[in-house]
């Protein structure tokens, strides 16, 4: 249905989460991601994402820079997006704490003419490609997300808007806005400690994800269990009946984690109606933490990583 470009490790791309992410760590982060969708058709849908962010102590602010790229299928049907990001850090009570957020971008959709095959071009001996064009021009316009988190400890919840401007990425005279995107999302972390002689701390973490474009929903629920440094989770996507009696998918996860490195993979098993078409999909994801070694006046997330 053309929806916007999704990542099954979407804590792993924190700012096309929402941009209320963005400065969520005491100093600087780069995050990169790449996704491979349904590999086995003879076509690609593969997915790329950049990110750099940094949380300014002194205005309580994180500014971030984000790039995403997406091509799919024979004609490479794509989109590039590029945008600043902005969030505040308010503290509410002792505990909560709250990031409005903001991304301002830029957004390119185009398509590789000269790689798409018409039923004339197969059917005619030598093909004739007279009255083609070689190239349709790109389109381009702005776009604007907007989002709100709120989290302590242990809770977080949020929520994200994006495509405030409604977009036009149509490729012909007539006008395509992209649909308005909404995003919620939250978890809970449910941490245990080791014993005395073996102090290694076992985390547990509940999360969920509600989309809406458009016509689609979706609603994904998963859970993590980390053991410094293995990450290790399961999230299943699309619950009967918003996608299909069977739903999407079941996403099987692994990380390595540590406070300046983290790296994942994950698997998705696709059990929708496209399973003897579209088998799987590869995605795996790194980032780098370039902390400050002061006292922190932002308190920690407690969403996981991946």
């Amino acid at each position: 249905m053309a929806q916007d470009p999704q990542f099954s490790q979407f804590y792993s791309n924190p700012l096309y989460l929402a941009p209320s992410f963005a400065g969520a760590v005491e100093g600087s982060r780069v995050a990169a991601s790449y996704r491979n969708q349904w590999f086995h058709l003879p076509v690609s849908f593969v997915t790329y994402s950049f990110s750099y962010d940094h949380y300014f102590s002194g205005y309580n602010s994180g500014v971030g820079l984000f790039l995403l790229k997406d091509a799919a299928g024979s004609g490479e049907l794509g989109t590039m997006n590029a945008g600043l990001q902005y969030s505040y850090n308010f503290k509410l009570f002792h505990t909560w704490q709250i990031r409005p957020g903001l991304h301002f971008y830029y957004i390119e959709h185009g398509l590789s003419y000269d790689k798409l095959k018409f039923i004339d071009q197969t059917m005619n001996a030598p093909p004739i490609d007279e009255g083609y064009p070689s190239v349709i021009d790109k389109v381009r316009d702005v776009d604007l997300a907007t989002s709100l988190l709120i989290y302590s400890k242990k809770f977080w919840i949020g929520a994200n808007i994006d495509h405030l401007l409604s977009p036009n990425i149509s490729l012909f005279a007539d006008e395509h806005k992209v649909p308005l995107r909404v995003n919620v999302f939250g978890g809970v972390e449910i941490r245990r400690k080791g014993r005395l002689l073996n102090p290694i701390d076992e985390t547990m973490t509940l999360a969920y994800m509600f989309r809406s474009q458009g016509t689609n929903t979706q609603l994904d629920i998963g859970v993590y269990w980390h053991r410094n440094p293995l990450v290790l989770g399961l999230w299943y996507r699309g619950i009967p009946p918003m996608n299909s009696q069977r739903g999407d998918a079941f996403i099987i996860l692994v990380g390595y984690k540590t406070p300046y490195f983290n790296i994942g993979y994950s698997y998705d098993v696709t059990v929708s109606n496209l399973i003897t078409h579209a088998i799987g999909s590869h995605e795996v994801t790194m980032s780098f933490k370039f902390l400050i070694p002061r006292r922190s006046k932002l308190g920690a997330l407690p969403c996981p990583d991946f």
